[in-house]
């Protein structure tokens, strides 16, 4: 290696230690401003900037070194106890550490410092220094008992691994006090070495300065010895040679597999995937990094924006060695940033409002990253002002994005879904933090870009909670492999729950339409049917099969936190597939993620379940105004359209409600209904949900469902986070009508009447009767709503 050559790695090292150890000493100043009396962490800052300003020296950086150096000085009053910490002084170092990183930057870009002029920086950290006067002099109780901090190295560079001191001083050679005075000694301008003063003094022996470092050299020498640094092209050029690899091995497995007979050769191929199985996984690994890499900046920003907005803001993060690929946690770095922000600039009140509404004058803000079923789970809460939901609407309806009918009918969760959509905002100003309208927006596009999805929840007066789900990695991933219209496609594993086969009458029966819709009971609840061969926009056959009675198969899927079922024509088996990006003719299809080479060489196109299920409306989405517009068209042009649920509580007549007032249908094996103050009861979603058998509070309909040994058909209303079971005999079907509403002859429970489908149906009072069977359930709330 050349001169040339060999600086150029030792700036390129000194560049990449320098940005690792600015990302911690911003972590690390802003837990000081918490402990100002902590020692581990002013040493460790005061080596970070030690460390940085003897480098630029050697490397001839002057301007890095004239600003480390006033920082240094600054510090170096900090630990001998000479200044205490004040929040200037804590701004004045993170300053210092902008500065730095923006030479930093010059540098690698340009190989020179660059024109900006730090000459105030500098001033100010002189003028701080100012304030120490003449207090502290001498040896500092911080720096009397460890020379971890007051001396420099014993050798250049090592700042990382204990001092000579120290290690004498642990294994019972010398006594704080003599390393004390040797420190004293030096501070007062003695230029030998520790070591040469101890021995002078008599207080350790030759020997004992030796083995001390020999001891040292080996502790530096394992640190250095376990990390070595790899360029990210190399792992992803790595990366894409394992994925061919990959492809190849299931190529060959496909091929054994028809050679079964042949038993060396099958014993080969076995040993061969175990291998590239092993490399794989290796691989793999070398791309995890914890997340807390980009968490580390969260700090500073969570500190520097509650300051500027008059703010007290306690930043918590839990799952920081939670690990994924590089390249989801490049993806997700900026998403991140924009969520923490906002938090802090709209979520947290000020002080004096948290104190008017009888919060704890500091904001709480939770991170937390957390494994499960194969994805990453990433949760920011806040115990902020929360979200109004109808200030959203009123919004929506001044910026033209909803006619007034429709941010009427439109639930809250698609309402709050409206702040994901480009240009939507509900703040008053703008400002450098945000209210631009841009953002959320961003948010989504970038996490759904690498198969995530992101889920928003708020309740006003009480905090935003955001939940992001995401892949572990986007190379190689694990699917079922499925096929519809002699194709085969490729279903990410991390979606699939189960897998159902309908055969003989089972086939013939299992399917029912409700609307038009078909559905299938699982274990009681309807799980909607998406056919795959209809939504690629091929002859459909499933109907076929269904009434000859063929088997039919279900893949249940979860998308959004919704369960559906994909009917599929067969279904090969899982592997490990190889994600390849789309061509640009494919790229707009929004049920295609991706691409992947089977064994035989042919090309198998990978299913985007989320999207799959919205194209199928299985899963609602509005993330844009002509999206939003079309799903409530039909409502704008009349105001009586319904889509009403309709049901039956005896023998005879026809009850009905809105659909938007039914969270869920649900049938109940009657061994699950229990008794809790007097009222039928069934354990649910983690809660207690009371019954109410609708039949038995409107005696005019005849018999009501009785006691028998059917399950318990349930229609589950939910009003303000609060569910209640109506109990009913049978579900009759879903129709969309006009409805002309009239009195008649009417009793408690009962709205009115219209005329559907030929037949008289009357329209369930559900607050009427609720509260008839349980008084004030809902009175509370409904309070609360009025405040």
């Amino acid at each position: 290696m050349s001169q040339m050559e060999g600086m150029e790695e030792v700036l390129r090292e000194f560049l990449v230690e320098s940005y690792e150890n600015l990302d911690q000493l911003d972590l690390e100043l802003v837990e000081l401003e918490k402990c100002p009396s902590s020692r581990d962490i002013l040493s460790s800052i005061f080596r970070t900037i030690h460390t940085i300003k003897g480098t630029s020296g050697f490397l001839g950086f002057g301007e890095l070194e004239r600003v480390t150096h006033a920082g240094e000085n600054l510090l170096s009053l900090l630990r001998d106890g000479k200044l205490s910490l004040t929040p200037q002084i804590a701004s004045a170092l993170l300053a210092t550490g902008d500065a730095v990183r923006r030479i930093l930057g010059s540098v690698e870009s340009t190989g020179q410092e660059g024109d900006s002029d730090f000459s105030e920086l500098v001033a100010t950290l002189t003028e701080l220094q100012a304030q120490a006067g003449g207090a502290g002099e001498g040896v500092s109780a911080l720096s009397a008992e460890d020379d971890h901090v007051g001396v420099p190295a014993e050798e250049p560079g090592d700042v990382e691994v204990p001092r000579i001191g120290e290690i004498l001083v642990e294994g019972g050679k010398a006594s704080v006090g003599d390393v004390a005075s040797a420190l004293l000694q030096q501070q007062e301008g003695d230029p030998r070495r520790l070591g040469e003063l101890l021995v002078e003094k008599g207080s350790v022996q030759p020997a004992a300065v030796l083995e001390a470092l020999q001891t040292q050299e080996a502790k530096a020498s394992a640190v250095s010895d376990t990390v070595i640094r790899v360029d990210v092209g190399l792992l992803d050029k790595l990366m894409d040679l394992v994925g061919e690899l990959v492809l190849a091995r299931n190529q060959i497995l496909q091929s054994a597999a028809k050679n079964a007979d042949d038993g060396a050769f099958g014993a080969t191929v076995q040993r061969l995937n175990l291998i590239t199985t092993e490399l794989q996984e290796g691989i793999m690994k070398t791309r995890m990094q914890p997340i807390g890499n980009i968490w580390h900046k969260f700090p500073r920003i969570v500190r520097d924006l509650a300051t500027s907005l008059g703010k007290q803001v306690r930043l918590e993060m839990d799952g920081e060695d939670t690990e994924l690929d590089k390249t989801i946690i490049e993806a997700i770095k900026d998403p991140l940033t924009h969520i923490v922000r906002n938090a802090v600039d709209h979520g947290i009140e000020t002080v004096e409002t948290r104190r008017v509404t009888g919060k704890n004058t500091e904001g709480r803000l939770v991170l937390r990253a957390y494994h499960e079923g194969g994805q990453v789970n990433i949760e920011i809460v806040d115990d902020g002002a929360g979200i109004d939901v109808n200030r959203i609407r009123q919004k929506a309806v001044d910026r033209g994005f909803l006619t007034p009918d429709q941010a009427s009918r439109l639930p809250d969760h698609d309402l709050m879904n409206l702040l994901f959509m480009p240009g939507f905002s509900t703040a008053d100003r703008v400002t450098n933090v945000s209210g631009r309208g841009v953002g959320l927006d961003v948010v989504r596009s970038n996490i759904e870009r690498i198969s995530g999805n992101v889920d928003l929840d708020s309740q006003l007066g009480k905090g935003t909670s955001m939940r992001i789900k995401i892949p572990l990695t986007l190379a190689i991933i694990p699917a079922l492999i499925v096929m519809s219209g002699g194709d085969r496609y490729a279903i990410p594993q991390v979606s699939l729950v189960e897998l159902v086969r309908l055969e003989g009458a089972a086939a013939h029966k299992g399917i029912e339409r409700i609307h038009g819709a078909s559905v299938y009971r699982l274990r009681g609840n309807l799980l909607p049917l998406v056919f795959l061969r209809r939504e690629l926009e091929a002859e459909l056959g499933v109907a076929r099969r269904a009434a000859t009675g063929e088997a039919i198969n279900i893949v249940v899927l979860q998308a959004d936190d919704r369960q559906f079922g994909l009917v599929v024509e067969g279904i090969n088996d899982t592997e490990e597939i190889v994600v390849k990006p789309l061509g640009k003719q494919l790229k707009g299809v929004p049920i295609f993620a991706g691409a992947t080479i089977m064994g035989d060489g042919r090309v198998a196109l990978i299913l985007d379940v989320l999207g799959l299920a919205q194209r199928a409306k299985v899963v609602s989405q509005v993330r844009d105004r002509s999206i939003v517009e079309a799903k409530f068209q039909a409502r704008a042009e009349n105001r009586d359209h319904e889509t009403l649920l309709l049901f039956a509580v005896a023998e005879t007549g026809r009850l009905a409600i809105p659909l938007s007032m039914v969270a869920r249908l649900e049938e109940f094996p009657r061994s699950r209904v229990e008794m809790a103050a007097d009222h039928d009861v069934v354990q649910y979603r983690g809660q207690i949900m009371p019954l109410v058998d609708v039949g038995a509070l409107m005696p005019g309909y005849g018999e009501s469902t009785g006691e028998t040994d059917d399950p318990v058909q349930v229609i589950v209303y939910s009003y303000r986070g609060r569910s209640v079971g109506l109990v009913v005999r049978q579900i009759l079907d879903i129709v969309d009508h006009t409805v002309v509403r009239e009195q008649g002859v009417t009793h408690e429970g009962i709205l009115g009447s219209a005329v559907i489908g030929g037949r008289v149906t009357d329209f369930l009072d559900v607050h009427g009767i609720v509260d008839a069977a349980l008084p004030g359930y809902f009175s509370d709330l409904q309070d609360k709503a009025g405040d």
